[in-house]
């Protein structure tokens, strides 16, 4: 199950990154309080917010999967964590002084989206230059472990420290700290065990090779397409929970919190399981989906708030096997020379479908109630997977026509 911290520089990566997303967590959770306290709870605002973190992802995420095979991907990272750092330290200087409007809220998570259309397919990229290819898969539910351990931890910490503290603004300082965590793993790293791909020259038709390159091969264009459409609602899950926990079952920040962290319970669960596995089959990717879209109906028409909670388990053990089979299958697939060019194309359709689902998770949940919200959610997910079986064939089935014609 760990046996990629064998390797001393993902061990060190693994270590910053276990700082780094508790912050991240604080963050995000503080966030989202801080949007439905300026906005006294709207939820079509906080829809808003999340969208403008992942515009920039489908606006510019191809571009920086180009970026990403071109340069070095470690200093990439460096200076990506340090402006995040900044943008933390400036939203909480803002908040503490009592200065924080919602629209610097909007300018942060825009902002904060712009950098990641880099650093995100860099980082993902990254792992196997640390590991290898033989525990690439283990390395990729690692990181998931490491992530959803920091979600269970950093939402029910942001609730209690929101409440001590009294304010969201210390919360975004402690993330700024965090980051020199994982920026020292980077800088202390030993240069002479990774295993680099070599950049690519620049040229013209990169972007194009790029989506060529996931259009004609299968096993790239069915788990893209899956994560596609799953994702356009499972990124806003989060703001689904902020909703039924503070509208439907009344909860303070604390209760909120907690919410969180049951939902990170059963994704870091999800994590584990899938870091036992030796390979993430297609039918785990399937089984994964539908389990997310039925799990999340459950959670919609939940009577009671501890009810509630137990189904965030379960619920977030299926989100957390879609993403991780995904990754592991299209970064097992891609030659390393276009992996940071398919991990951009994976990276836009992971979270680039969030400016459309969580405004309308967002309009649906203030127009019938956040219950109806994730109803809707849930079902579109499984929607989402028939599709993406269906144009994976009709794709398919085209782009071999010509082929054979020339043939």
């Amino acid at each position: 199950m760990f046996r990629s911290l064998k390797v001393r520089n993902y061990r060190m990566f693994a270590a910053g990154g276990v700082v780094s997303n508790v912050g991240t967590w604080l963050q995000r959770t503080a966030l989202d309080w801080l949007v439905l306290d300026l906005t006294h709870g709207s939820g079509a605002a906080l829809g808003f917010a999340t969208a403008l973190q992942f515009l920039p992802m489908l606006l510019f995420g191809m571009f920086g999967g180009v970026l990403a095979d071109r340069y070095p991907k470690r200093p990439i990272l460096v200076i990506a964590q340090s402006l995040m750092a900044a943008l933390a330290l400036t939203i909480a200087i803002l908040t503490m002084t009592g200065a924080a409007q919602v629209w610097h809220v909007y300018v942060m998570a825009f902002l904060l989206g712009l950098i990641s259309c880099v650093e995100i397919p860099s980082r993902q990229a990254f792992v196997v230059e640390m590991v290898g290819r033989a525990d690439l898969p283990n390395a990729i539910a690692l990181n998931s472990s490491i992530f959803n351990l920091a979600r269970v931890v950093g939402p029910a910490l942001a609730g209690l420290l929101i409440y001590v503290l009294g304010g969201t603004g210390p919360i975004f300082l402690i993330n700024a700290l965090t980051f020199g965590a994982v920026i020292s793993s980077l800088v202390f790293m030993r240069k002479s065990e990774l295993n680099p791909a070599e950049p690519v020259p620049r040229a013209k038709g990169q972007l194009r090779e790029g989506l060529k390159y996931v259009l004609q091969r299968e096993e790239l264009l069915l788990p893209v397409l899956l994560i596609g459409f799953v994702s356009m609602f499972s990124q806003s899950f989060s703001m689904s929970i902020a909703l039924m926990a503070r509208q439907v079952f009344q909860a303070g920040a604390s209760s909120f919190g907690l919410a969180s962290s049951m939902f990170a319970i059963g994704a870091l669960g999800g994590a584990l399981l899938a870091a036992r596995r030796a390979r993430l089959t297609r039918k785990v990717l399937f089984l994964g989906a539908i389990g997310f879209g039925l799990f999340q109906i459950a959670t919609a028409v939940a009577p009671f708030y501890p009810v509630y909670l137990v189904l965030l388990v379960p619920t977030g053990i299926a989100l957390i096997t879609i993403n991780t089979a995904a990754n592991a299958s299209v970064q097992i697939a891609t030659s390393p020379e276009m992996r940071g060019r398919v991990m951009g194309i994976y990276i836009l359709v992971f979270t680039g479908g969030t400016p459309l689902g969580a405004p309308l998770i967002g309009w649906l949940s203030e127009l019938g109630g956040p219950r109806i919200g994730v109803l809707l959610s849930g079902v579109l997910v499984l929607v989402g997977t028939g599709l993406a079986v269906v144009l994976t064939r009709l794709i398919s089935s085209r782009v071999r026509k010509p082929a054979l014609a020339v043939a």
